[in-house]
Order: C-alpha cells, then structure tokens, then sequence
C-alpha cells in the first residue's frame, strides 16, 4: 500500500536563510526518516511570491 501526504503551507526561516539551503535541509530531514518528497517550493518575501532571480510577482492574497 502506498500512503501520501500533501502538504500546503509556509515555513517561516529566518531572513538571511536562502532559498537553496531550506530546500536543503528539508529534503535531508524527509531522506533522514525514509521518506521522499515530490513537489515544489515557492519563495515568499513580504507576502510576494518571488522568482529565481530574485524579482517579485504577485502578492499571496491576490486572486488568479
């Protein structure tokens, strides 16, 4: 049987901690219990989501 769990939520890390490394830490976590992890992540700075480049796009709360 194969059991999933999805997640939806932010994680607030402190300011200087970038992107790279939460992803980083994350994924060790899940690998150290033996789990796997599927999905993505989005970058959030002031309630705008951000893009690799470090540019912002829209605010969190805006609709599609």
């Amino acid at each position: 049987m194969r059991k999933e769990i999805e997640i939806n939520g932010c994680v607030e890390v402190p300011a200087e901690m970038t992107m790279d490394e939460f992803c980083a830490a994350f994924i060790e976590f899940v690998e150290a219990k033996g789990w796997y992890f599927g999905g993505g992540f989005r970058e959030i700075v002031d309630g705008y989501y951000v893009n690799r480049d470090g540019k912002k796009e829209k605010h969190v709360a805006d609709e599609e």
